[in-house]
């Protein structure tokens, strides 16, 4: 059984350049030793990997797991902590990490079928506000161990500190983006832990009609950027963006009694926020924009 795909290599160097290269070489005895350290037997890879080795594989017992090494150890021991977090509230329960290897071992959710394989894009928000509903509580961790909501916007000042104001992005929309980040920031009134990443194939089928939750980034923040994610993918499922977006929104903020304002202002400012980031990385930054318009026609409409 191949357990290293052989693309894996180049994938990982196209994502983290040649500081990489060491870890892969490494791989397989990291994952020799995560088999002795957690009693696990490692089966194979999951199908597309990206930024981390994911492998099917079961316990002692013989019960399912999934055992995550990564690249980035911070990363995802910040991951395991919110996920322990979130325990008991739909999340896929830690089973064992080791954060000095960079392993963790997770429950296997079966049969783990994606948000996204449900095509009514109705149903899928009324399943995410289900999720998001779970997950909502105060924040009650220690808040160095998670990242702040600030800080999750900081590409706005390496812009800055890169362009001044004579960058390629327009200047109005990023002036727009700072302001209003810096106002939602001051009024935030509901600070928790946030996932940071709740979209579709981040919230998995689990059992019969239930859902569990993810690859959380673990985010201290307010309530309502929890919302955007979700609100980023698929766009034109069941209708074009502005549709899309204006009838998820509807049923989000009924749901969750969340106010459709904020939600549009947190869109705008995560629209540049996306402009910024593909700036830094080479890209096209005219998709984030992109975003921002569409959140401002939301904001004109509510």
């Amino acid at each position: 059984m191949t357990r290293i795909p052989d693309n894996f290599h180049e994938k990982m160097v196209n994502v983290y350049g040649s500081r990489v290269e060491e870890w892969v070489r490494s791989l397989p005895d990291l994952i020799s030793k995560s088999e002795a350290q957690f009693g696990i037997k490692v089966e194979a890879p999951f199908d597309n990997l990206s930024y981390n080795y994911i492998a099917h594989g079961i316990n002692g017992e013989g019960r399912p797991i999934v055992l995550k090494i990564s690249f980035e150890k911070d990363d995802l021991a910040k991951e395991m902590r919110t996920l322990t977090a979130f325990a008991g509230r739909g999340a896929v329960q830690v089973i064992e990490r080791k954060d000095e290897l960079g392993a963790a071992v997770l429950e296997r959710v079966l049969p783990g079928s994606p948000l996204s394989a449900t095509m009514d894009d109705r149903e899928a928000t009324e399943v995410f506000c289900e999720v998001f509903g779970r997950l909502r509580s105060p924040f009650v961790a220690e808040e160095g161990d998670f990242q702040t909501m600030r800080r999750w916007f900081e590409a706005f000042v390496r812009y800055r500190n890169r362009f001044g104001m004579e960058g390629p992005l327009p200047e109005h929309w990023v002036v727009r983006a700072e302001e209003t980040l810096e106002e939602l920031l001051r009024t935030t009134t509901e600070t928790v832990l946030i996932h940071g990443d709740l979209h579709h194939e981040n919230i998995l089928q689990h059992g019969d009609g239930g859902w569990a939750v993810i690859d959380p980034k673990g985010i201290i923040g307010d309530i309502y950027f929890e919302t955007i994610q979700y609100l980023l993918n698929y766009v034109d499922r069941n209708g074009d963006c502005d549709t899309v977006l204006s009838r998820r929104v509807a049923i989000i903020s009924e749901r969750l009694s969340l106010d459709r304002s904020r939600i549009a202002r947190w869109g705008i400012a995560r629209g540049v926020l996306e402009a910024c980031w593909a700036v830094e990385g080479g890209a096209d930054w005219k998709e984030g924009i992109d975003i921002s318009e569409r959140f401002t026609k939301l904001l004109d409409e509510a």
